[in-house]
């Protein structure tokens, strides 16, 4: 099945299903290979209130977990609470029956996620609901019976669908590199790049010349950094694997840290702050620090896109 008739398929689906949200996620297999092992779909309403559901690899033996949460800002302190039943559902697209697990819950303040710890094994995922790294997760929600709180309605809502798509990022526009010149008179704590451009939004790097916390005194940190979007969508997290980079000047060599898969909301940072000994970088045949400059970069592989079909 082609992704357009797909997504028109998934569509149908959410036609037909109130208080529903449905997260097809392309790129399967590497976006639950990041470091917290975790995918989030962004925030809907059902019944009057506002939801999220987050999909784990590692919380049982090779199975994926699924949660419900509720995330509405009317559910603070905690003289509240949201009884409900709702479904989780892995979508079939290849004529099986959908995988469903009915959950009956009562979320709190001190429980605000339910779920199931073992929705789907690996291996039936693959085999039977994962086509061409495309797979489809649905929270359904019913019985919403809220207590302590203003809510207007809980009648029902439209069924909602969003993409969440890993793109190869195209090699021309892969690499940032940052040029600093006098290097040695940088006496603040850390210092950030100018902005740039990858996927759906602007990135920095940032560096602590003298390194932070445990590297103080001993490393150079390094760190990248996602800020503001640059498209119109929705502001969901975003789903990066990338590598940080010290250029060598002189062979080549550059010192490229190992390959992250991490997750960035707006202002998250992720890096190492072990990036490179200072012994190492002031020495002079390393090709890392010449006539006081250094070349800092960042190297993209995939970059995340989230939308509304």
């Amino acid at each position: 099945m082609g992704l357009a008739s797909h997504e028109e398929t998934i569509k149908e689906h959410a036609k037909k299903r109130y208080n529903a949200h449905f997260m097809l996620i392309d790129g399967m297999t590497k976006v639950m290979t990041n470091q917290d092992k975790k995918c989030q779909s962004l925030d809907f309403h059902a019944a009057g209130l506002k939801w999220s559901f987050y999909i784990k690899s590692d919380v049982v033996k090779d199975h994926l977990s699924c949660y419900l949460s509720i995330k509405d800002e009317k559910c603070i302190g905690s003289n509240w609470e949201v009884q409900c039943s709702f479904n989780l559902i892995v979508v079939s697209h290849t004529g099986l029956a959908d995988l469903c697990k009915p959950c009956a819950a009562c979320f709190t303040e001190k429980n605000p996620s339910w779920g199931q710890a073992s929705l789907i094994s690996n291996v039936d995922l693959k085999k039977n609901y994962l086509v061409n790294e495309k797979v489809v997760f649905c929270a359904e929600i019913t019985e919403v019976k809220p207590k302590f709180l203003n809510v207007n309605s809980v009648s029902p809502t439209m069924g909602t669908v969003e993409r969440l798509k890993l793109t190869e990022v195209q090699r021309k526009n892969s690499r940032f590199t940052w040029k600093i010149t006098q290097f040695s008179s940088f006496d603040g704590e850390h210092h950030s790049s100018y902005e740039f451009t990858v996927g759906p939004r602007r990135w920095n790097i940032s560096m602590y010349p003298k390194g932070v916390a445990e590297a103080s005194g001993k490393f150079l940190s390094l760190f990248l950094t996602a800020t503001d979007y640059v498209t119109n969508g929705p502001k969901a997290a975003t789903l990066a694997v990338f590598r940080l980079r010290v250029l060598d000047q002189l062979k080549r060599k550059h010192r490229e840290l190992d390959e992250e898969c991490c997750w960035f909301s707006s202002g998250s940072t992720w890096g190492t702050r072990k990036a490179l000994a200072l012994e190492e970088l002031h020495k002079a045949s390393n090709g890392f620090l010449v006539n006081d400059e250094i070349y800092l970069g960042v190297e993209f592989f995939f970059v995340s896109t989230t939308d509304y079909l």
